[in-house]
């Protein structure tokens, strides 16, 4: 596997297959691993197209896979990322997230996509997390990258 991400909240490698493989870590990780796959469930259910899809779960390791959207989105405009992130939300998704970070270009389908759904509220139910309320109850550091 090659490694893309190593932090204390997330270990994320690509498979040789190109599927991306997930690993929760540090505070809250039972949490934000739960609000990512139900945030990821909906949305595919919404059929929006611009998201990783979820091809496995596995709750007992805090781990999943996901389909591979593209490379980290280098250079995006203020603009264009709003766009996209408002985008989201016609599929009742607020991302909560919502820095270049979690933009990625997707070559084969020509289009910009977000990823990272631990932070993400469901607009209709109300339901998910808040960076902030987590930042607040743990060390910030840990959300520093």
């Amino acid at each position: 596997m090659h490694e893309v991400k190593d932090t204390r909240r997330a270990r994320v490698r690509i498979g040789y297959d190109g599927r991306v493989h997930k690993y929760y870590l540090g505070p809250e990780a039972d949490k934000r691993y739960a609000n990512e796959v139900t945030m990821l469930k909906h949305l595919e259910a919404k059929g929006c197209p611009f998201v990783p899809r979820l091809l496995e779960e596995h709750p007992e390791e805090l781990y999943i896979v996901t389909t591979n959207c593209g490379n980290i989105a280098e250079q995006i405009s203020s603009r264009k990322m709003a766009s996209l992130y408002k985008e989201l939300e016609n599929y009742g998704i607020k991302h909560g997230d919502a820095f270049p970070r979690n933009i990625t270009y997707d070559a084969r389908s020509g289009r910009f996509c977000i990823i990272d759904f631990e932070f993400a509220t469901n607009l209709e139910t109300g339901e998910g997390l808040v960076l902030e309320d987590i930042k607040r109850a743990y060390d910030t550091k840990l959300f520093e990258e």
